[in-house]
């Protein structure tokens, strides 16, 4: 087995074992990529600041996030195609969150369903929904995720629109995907990937095959996706889906401070500052350089989360001083569920943990939540200068 010490290592693993399309499909933002790029190199603009001859035993990564018990805060984000990476991903990410402590999110568009996840686990997972114009399928979606005990909604603002990733085009990959004489090729050289897909029944979207009306199969999955997302969602639309969930919820894909702002009116119990990783929007600001004016808009009211480009335990901490009380992976735990399954899910976790708490302690620090801007060196421009 190889030793694994960083993020990097597993990403290296992940390319060498998975098919190019999904790779690229969990690897690539929108259009010139520049938010993706962003949300990783804005990170390493901000310092750190050593502190010496403080004490640090007996330190501490366990907070809270939205009043749940966390060994660290950090979650599993919602990433669509999981179960793609690797056979049955969903579960074997959900298991590895609950094994180490932290919350994990399953996607709407996720390969196996929230049965099946529910089966598998034992303690409450959150569910993500996007915004769709099928009201009786939302209504039986989030009705589902209530009897599969979840304990908290995240629901998807950004992606009303779909934006234009051009490696997916280029790849072929829809649902189904379009096979073309290079992947198929591709395919030909992944054979450990490809008996383990053949070994599980969990090849298509679970929550929505066989439920969403029409959706009988993957040739019909295809016409429903290109019309299920709701052109028209608007403020009112997002307190209905509030309304219909009457549980916790976290509004996901907040990148101002206006719109914070309204989700705090709303009465989200979490909003989380993301791009998308750079999926969406590009151009757009990364997320931690649109973490500071958002915290001084509504940080006092409401929980703040950030999302988008974490790759390390360092990033965390640095999210964390500027005032989010909880951060998500999406790529880095990707990477490791692509590379060795659940091991490697378990592997990514260890190492943001591990860098998490000695960053911690060589700031000076014992306990995760007394982390502020005292730990970092912020340069004086870095939400930028915009006329």
């Amino acid at each position: 087995m190889p030793v694994i010490t960083t993020i990097d290592d597993l990403k290296r693993l992940h390319k060498r074992r998975t098919p190019k399309m999904f790779y690229d499909y969990a690897e690539s933002g929108s259009w010139t990529e520049q938010t993706f790029r962003e949300n990783t190199s804005d990170f390493d603009k901000i310092r750190l600041r050593q502190r010496v001859a403080v004490d640090m035993t007996n330190r501490t990564t366990a907070s809270q996030m939205i009043g749940e018990d966390v060994a660290m805060p950090v979650a599993l984000a919602p990433v669509g195609l999981t179960g793609m990476q690797a056979a049955d991903g969903e579960i074997k990410a959900a298991k590895a969150a609950e094994k180490f402590g932290v919350p994990f999110t399953l996607s709407t568009m996720s390969i196996c369903s929230i049965e099946d996840v529910a089966e598998n686990t034992t303690k409450p997972f959150w569910f993500q929904v996007y915004t769709l114009k099928d009201d009786d399928f939302m209504k039986r979606l989030i009705g589902r995720a209530r009897d599969a005990g979840c304990s908290a909604l995240v629901i998807t603002l950004d992606l009303q629109i779909m934006g234009q990733r051009h490696k997916d085009l280029k790849n072929g990959l829809s649902a189904p995907p379009k096979f073309t004489l290079a992947s198929i090729a591709d395919l030909a050289t992944k054979w450990p990937w490809g008996i383990e897909m053949l070994q599980t029944k969990r090849r298509f979207f679970g929550n929505i095959v066989g439920h969403a009306a029409g959706v009988s199969n993957a040739s019909s999955l295809s016409a429903w996706t290109a019309e299920a997302f709701d052109h028209a969602l608007d403020w009112a639309r997002v307190a209905e889906l509030m309304k219909m969930w009457d549980g916790k919820v976290i509004l996901k894909g907040i990148l101002d401070a206006e719109d914070a702002k309204k989700a705090a009116e709303l009465g989200a119990d979490a909003i989380i500052v993301s791009n998308h990783g750079g999926r969406q929007l590009d151009g757009a600001l990364s997320s931690i350089r649109a973490l500071p004016a958002i915290m001084d808009a509504v940080g006092d009211k409401v929980e703040v989360h950030l999302d988008s480009g974490i790759r390390s335990g360092q990033d965390v901490l640095k999210a964390l001083a500027m005032g989010a009380k909880g951060t998500y992976i999406g790529r880095a735990f990707v990477n490791g569920l692509g590379a060795m399954g659940e091991k490697g899910v378990t592997a990514a976790l260890e190492v943001i943990h591990k860098e998490l708490d000695t960053t911690m302690a060589l700031c000076g620090r014992r306990d995760v939540k007394t982390l502020d801007r005292n730990v970092l060196l912020v340069p004086e421009d870095f939400e930028g200068r915009w006329a």
